[in-house]
């Protein structure tokens, strides 16, 4: 699909705003408009979401043809799986932009065009929400890949029967769990009632290798064989700059006594040398000399005490310089994670993007492709454990169409300094871990199975 082929209001936008497409959308169009299933691997900030989302507007926006029934009234065509609720969120906001923007454009070129509607079912959204979901699909379904079951599993199911397209972002994600079998297994549910069957569209900047991440997409024909994907290897490795940190002059000394313990009944046990003391300072330089910084960690407590001490060292630095000890504290950070709610999420995260926030210490609830904005630096507090999940974190800086990534990273002890050198310099090389689907895992399909005769009854 070439920009010429698509509905003019739909190119007038996507020229104005971009001028040219992105190689992951100029390779990806063509495969995808030809309606074959899709796995596209492009970097981050690579225009990939709009890639396997364009063609599928392009089609709804048009006037519907002649015989069939209006725009509005076919139920969902589009489904769109992402493995994070907060990852769902960010997606549902940057789609309303583009579908504004062509409804803009058609009423200054005159010409009908459908704007079509979205709609989100997380674990998020309340029963009234699932209710006016069902009374009045959205075009555009943005969902979980448990949510999506749910329905399945439910009277919602028969909003679900015109989906043409399913879009499975940050595939790599899934594809190596039973998570991932799971969704397969969904995803077969969706086919069996749809009219035709729905085009799959993988997109992720970290899956290994393509050809098994594509078989787990397709799934298989009755006569098990693989159904055909058609792979868009658009990964030309994104510019990084990253490097390893050590805060300390010996990191064979931490944790030696520094400090007798005092003898007597009350005493405490020996004071250790510490590495903190010496990444809180430099941490908090990095946050305070850049716009918007994500710091991630890898536990949720560590989130929330690193959060409050940097904020404690700010203040005691404000006061140092001549600052009110007495003015109430500032939050130069906030902690970020699972456990938080959604509203919470959801005010900590725009704070962030419209720099009411200096910086955000997170676990993995920021790694996948959220959109946070012009975000400067990525800082990873101990080795990320994979290539592919450090890839994905320091993918949150520069996340813009050929803008460098940024990253430091800072190890906490001797054998956490060997892994994160290895995994910076595997990052460089784009050398990502393998990932292999589970095969035929008796658990998950027994649970499915149980789904499927809640609702219908199934030959064995």
């Amino acid at each position: 699909m070439a920009l010429d082929q698509l509905y003019e209001p739909v190119r007038t936008w996507f020229t104005t705003t971009f001028g040219e497409p992105t190689p992951a959308q100029a390779q990806g169009w063509p495969a995808i408009a030809s309606g074959e299933h899709t796995l596209i691997l492009a970097p981050t900030g690579s225009g990939k979401t709009l890639a396997a989302f364009l063609s599928g507007i392009d089609s709804l926006v048009r006037p519907a043809p002649e015989g069939a029934a209006p725009r509005g009234e076919q139920g969902t065509r589009i489904v769109y799986v992402s493995p994070l609720r907060a990852l769902a969120v960010d997606v549902d906001k940057n789609l309303r932009a583009p579908l504004a923007g062509i409804r803009l454009a058609a009423e200054r070129l005159g010409v009908p065009a459908y704007e079509p509607t979205v709609g989100m079912r997380t674990g998020d959204t309340s029963p009234a929400e699932r209710r006016a979901l069902a009374r009045r699909p959205p075009d555009i379904l943005i969902t979980t890949p448990e949510s999506l079951y749910l329905m399945l599993t439910s009277s919602a199911r028969d909003t679900l029967r015109d989906v043409q397209q399913v879009i499975v972002d940050e595939i790599h994600a899934l594809a190596g769990t039973k998570r991932g079998a799971h969704l397969a297994l969904t995803l077969e549910r969706l086919e069996e009632i749809t009219a035709r069957p729905p085009q799959r569209i993988g997109l992720s900047a970290t899956q290994r290798p393509l050809d098994e991440i594509a078989r787990f997409l397709g799934g298989y024909h009755d006569d098990g064989t693989a159904r055909p994907v058609t792979i868009v290897d658009a990964g030309v490795r994104k510019p990084l700059e990253i490097e390893v940190i050590v805060p300390v002059d010996d990191m064979g000394a931490l944790g030696e006594i520094v400090d007798e313990p005092v003898p007597g009944s009350a005493a405490a046990g020996p004071v250790r040398s510490s590495i903190w003391p010496s990444i809180h300072p430099r941490l908090l330089e990095l946050v305070q000399s850049h716009r918007s910084t994500i710091i991630f960690v890898n536990a949720r407590r560590l989130a929330e005490r690193l959060a409050s001490r940097l904020n404690e060292l700010a203040a005691e630095q404000a006061v140092e310089r001549g600052g009110d000890p007495d003015a109430p504290p500032v939050e130069l950070v906030k902690a970020h994670h699972g456990s938080l709610s959604r509203e919470r999420r959801l005010q900590i995260e725009d704070e962030l993007k419209t720099g009411r926030l200096r910086g955000l210490v997170a676990t993995s609830s920021l790694e996948l492709g959220i959109d946070m904005g012009a975000v400067d630096l990525v800082v990873q507090v101990e080795s990320p454990g994979a290539v592919s999940r450090g890839l994905q974190r320091v993918g949150r800086a520069g996340h813009q169409v050929g803008e460098p990534s940024r990253g430091k990273f800072f190890p906490k002890h001797r054998s956490d300094l060997v892994e994160a050198a290895t995994v910076v310099q595997r990052m460089r090389l784009g050398l990502i871990e393998a990932t292999r689907y589970p095969r035929n895992p008796l658990d998950v399909l027994a649970q499915q199975i149980v789904a499927m005769c809640a609702l219908d009854e199934w030959p064995v």
